[in-house]
């Protein structure tokens, strides 16, 4: 059958997507680790820069204050120094050594590196300031000798290895337990969304191997709360197509045995009839069976179309009771002997209402085919409005149709045992393809007892759909 086809195509098509094993652990380690480096990496490229920037603007500052602190101290010791003839200056230096905290020693000028900036200012009778490591250089005079003041830390010692320096060590510190915080933090956050990821991954390998009922769970993210939805909604797509590819596949395939073996025995009774009037009769039946082929595939199709596209409304707004009246007049034809009427009672003059002039016949004259089924002698058709709903009523006659299945009638393929006869048989789908046109509209179908003894279809919908003003 060329539905069992089509259905199998998309199973195979389906069933190529094989996903990769399971690599959890690894990849969420891989996420985390690629996340942490790239925020970690900004991070200290933003602090460093900023300390760049603090560090060159205050480091002028601090300088000067330096220099102004440390100047008349310096002075102080130059006068002392120039007191005494230049041969006893290691002897004063050593004795002034003694009596400050910090290192006090006389240098040649030939011997310090500095930097070009120090060097200008030394030379220049100011103080050169070495900030890395806090010592300071004093041109004494106009002499060739440096009055070296430091290191100023108190707890440097020059006969052993200076440990780090209390600010690095700071940093250190501050940068571990910086480290550390954010590890948790990105942790925190990219956990669940790994979470979310793998359940949305696992959904995908589910119907890739055509488990189409799984359903993706509420996301812990609300970032993946679309994408939940989405894939859900798919899935419920999915399903609902090749449901109704089996349901139609089986159901025309069940349908299609009773017209084709009346035609091969109506052939067969045919090459042995030797009598014009049963050979007339033969070829009577089998026109009649193309009939119902003809019929069948027809509604087979529209019932897929719908069901499939759900095709886009073309709302417009038309006068009720002119319509009805149009789609009446062409169903005449096909009642014979049954009186069918218009009841515009229950209208107020000028009804209009909004419905798409493509889809909605569909409804009506399905609906009127099923009263000409089985009304004895009557069919009227009426239309009220309730609140903002037009209702639009079928009742005929007929033999009506009990509570319990009044609801199972609305779907495809199902028709009621008394109407599995060749004169009112159908297919059960003339009163699906109306469920999917209301629906279409937003509204509904339903039946229940007619004042005529028979059964009320009645269709509702709303009255205003677009922006159309009635």
């Amino acid at each position: 059958m060329t539905g069992n086809s089509h259905n199998s195509s998309l199973l195979d098509i389906l069933g190529r997507y094989k996903p990769a094993p399971w690599r959890g652990r690894y990849s969420l380690s891989r996420l985390f680790f690629n996340f942490y480096l790239l925020v970690m990496g900004s991070f200290v490229v933003i602090a460093f820069f900023a300390d760049f920037v603090i560090s060159t603007a205050v480091k002028g500052i601090t300088d000067d204050y330096t220099s102004r602190f440390m100047h008349g101290t310096i002075v102080l010791i130059e006068d002392e120094l120039f007191r005494k003839p230049r041969s006893e200056w290691p002897n004063t230096i050593k004795a002034l050594d003694n009596k400050f905290s910090y290192r006090l020693e006389i240098v040649d000028r030939w011997s310090l590196k500095l930097s070009k900036k120090q060097a200008e200012k030394l030379d220049a009778g100011e103080l050169a300031i070495d900030s890395d490591r806090d010592i300071l250089y004093h041109r004494l005079k106009l002499t060739p000798k440096i009055l070296v003041v430091g290191p100023l830390s108190p707890d440097a010692n020059p006969d052993r290895p200076r440990a780090l320096p209390l600010e690095l060590r700071i940093h250190l510190l501050t940068w571990s337990l910086i480290s550390l915080i954010l590890a948790i933090a990105v942790w925190l956050w990219v956990r669940p969304v790994w979470r979310d990821l793998e359940t949305l991954r696992q959904t995908a390998r589910a119907l890739g191997e055509g488990h189409f009922e799984t359903r993706a769970p509420n996301a812990r993210n609300q970032a993946f709360d679309l994408l939940t939805e989405t894939l859900n909604g798919m899935a419920e797509r999915i399903q609902r197509l090749i449901a109704t590819q089996k349901e139609l596949s089986s159901a025309i395939s069940h349908e299609l045995r009773t017209p084709i073996a009346r035609m091969r025995f109506a052939l067969e009774m045919l090459s042995e009839a030797d009598d014009c009037t049963d050979r007339q009769r033969l070829m009577q039946m089998m026109d009649v069976d193309l009939d119902e082929l003809d019929s069948l595939i027809d509604s087979s199709l529209t019932y897929a179309r719908f069901e499939r596209e759900q095709p886009e409304l073309q709302l417009s707004s038309v006068e009720l009771l002119p319509w009805i009246e149009d789609e009446v007049d062409s169903m005449r034809i096909l009642g014979g002997a049954i009186q069918i009427a218009v009841d515009n009672s229950g209208l107020p003059v000028g009804q209009r209402v909004e419905l798409d002039q493509k889809s909605m016949p569909y409804a009506v004259t399905n609906l009127l085919r099923n009263a000409i089924k089985y009304a004895k002698s009557k069919i009227v058709i009426s239309a009220e409005v309730v609140g903002d709903r037009i209702c639009l009523h079928v009742d005929d006659d007929g033999i009506g149709i009990p509570p319990e299945e009044r609801k199972r009638v609305f779907y495809a393929f199902t028709r009621l045992d008394r109407s599995r006869d060749r004169a009112t048989g159908g297919y059960g789908l003339g009163l699906a393809i109306v469920r999917l046109v209301l629906e279409q509209h937003g509204g509904s179908a339903t039946v229940e007892e007619s004042p005529l003894g028979g059964a009320r279809f009645t269709l509702s919908w709303p009255l205003l759909q677009s922006v159309t003003q009635s």
